[in-house]
This record gives C-alpha cells, sequence and structure tokens, in this order.
C-alpha cells in the first residue's frame, strides 16, 4: 500500500531545504498494473517504461554511459528487444542478423528517421533526440514492432512480471513519475516529492481499456503491399 507519510504531493512544502541532502541517494519502488477491458488480450506488463522527470535543476550523476546507447537486432523477422530505454539524445544500434535486408525507419513527429535498406551484417543506428515514445518498424516486414522509449533522467526502469519497479540512486526532489505501455491510451503520470527516505509501494495504473490492435503504415504513410515477407 501507498505509504502517504513518505511522499509528499506535489505542491505541498518541500521539506528537504535548498542545498541540503544532495549527496543522499533514495529508492522510489511501487506496482504498475495494466486496467484493460474484459476478454481483451493481455498486455505484457513487462514492457512498461517507468521513468522519473525532475522538476527541478537534475543532479547530476556519476555513470550514465550505458544509457547513452542501445542495441535492438533484427532477428527471426523481430526486433529485440521489443522496448528498449535511451537517455534523450542517445543513440541506438540496428544490427541485421538476418539472411534478408530490412529497412528500419519511424515517422513519429519527435524525430523521423529512415536507415535505408542493409543487408546481414551491417548495423546502422539512429539517434532520439527529444524526450518520447518512437514506434520503430521495418518497411519491408510489416510485423516487426519496437519502441524507443527517450528518457529525459537516468532514473527509468521496466516492471517485472508483477508489475513491481523500483528506480533506486534517486536524489530527494520534486519529480513527475511517468509509466508507458504499448497498449496505454496515454502514459500515467503524478507529481511528487522523494524524502531522502525514499517511496516504498508507490501505485500506478495505465489505462488499456481502449486498446485495438490495429496495423501500421509504411514510411510512405500507404498500406504495406501484399507481397511476400520474405522476398529480401
Amino acid at each position: 500500500m501507498y505509504n502517504v507519510g513518505k511522499a509528499i504531493l506535489f505542491g505541498a512544502a518541500l521539506l528537504v531545504p535548498p542545498g541540503a541532502g544532495l549527496q543522499a541517494q533514495a529508492t522510489v519502488s511501487g506496482v504498475l498494473g495494466l486496467e484493460e477491458r474484459s476478454g481483451a488480450e493481455r498486455g505484457d506488463i513487462r514492457n512498461a517504461v517507468i521513468y522519473l522527470e525532475p522538476r527541478e535543476r537534475a543532479i547530476p550523476v556519476n555513470d550514465v554511459r550505458s544509457m547513452r546507447s542501445r542495441v535492438i537486432a533484427m532477428h527471426g523477422r523481430e526486433f529485440l528487444p521489443h522496448v528498449s530505454i535511451v537517455l534523450a539524445g542517445g543513440t541506438v544500434a540496428f544490427p541485421n542478423e538476418d539472411p534478408f535486408s530490412h529497412n528500419v525507419f519511424s515517422n513519429v513527429e519527435l524525430g523521423p528517421f529512415d536507415l535505408g535498406l542493409y543487408r546481414r551484417g551491417t548495423t546502422r543506428s539512429a539517434t532520439f533526440a527529444r524526450p518520447g515514445v518512437y514506434p520503430i518498424y521495418c518497411n519491408i516486414h510489416s510485423m516487426m514492432v519496437s519502441f524507443v522509449v527517450a528518457v529525459p533522467s537516468p532514473w527509468a526502469t521496466q516492471p517485472d512480471e508483477s508489475g513491481r519497479f523500483s528506480l533506486r540512486g534517486v536524489p530527494p526532489g520534486r519529480y513527475v513519475i511517468h509509466a508507458w505501455h504499448e497498449h496505454g491510451a496515454r502514459e500515467a503520470t503524478r507529481e511528487l516529492v522523494v524524502p531522502e527516505s525514499g517511496i516504498d509501494g508507490f501505485p500506478l495504473v495505465i489505462d488499456a481499456r481502449t486498446y485495438v490492435e490495429a496495423p501500421h503504415l509504411n514510411k510512405f504513410g500507404r498500406p504495406y503491399a501484399l507481397i511476400r515477407d520474405d522476398r529480401y
């Protein structure tokens, strides 16, 4: 259960005075749920992303290099992994491990890109300059779908199969906590203040009741042609 005593809702007075506790590192943990309509195909909660957006000046961390670059492999006509987290401004590499060509692209307004057609053994990369969710597709194989979530801070994670999550090393301060899932109508967000003691049992729910799986368009904004998916 959410411990109200450990979390002060945004708008209340911040108990940590300016300049105090800058070296402290708290943990924000909780449980994320998907609210889905009866009879709908259940979404995999492990593909959700939870992250913190600082409301104040971000306190630098020692090493976030691992979040500045990611790899999404193309193998067996799949993007692996299905969901990746990268710091905004970071880069994702897309190696082709299949014996045929792929064409990775995204038409999202945040930052569209098209890596062109390339064969096995070749890797091309894209940079994700702005925070947000980038759906990733292959222009040859319509079933290939992936998501890159570019986050504004290093405090980001994915939950386990029960929806439990933990964000560690969080400096005390004011934040917005975001939770995203591909089945959600929108992100779930809440504003909070993280004290030095941290937050335990924070509840988040993503509304996925309106989700209906639908085909996406190719990079030209048109339906995929009825051709063999393995022609390349």
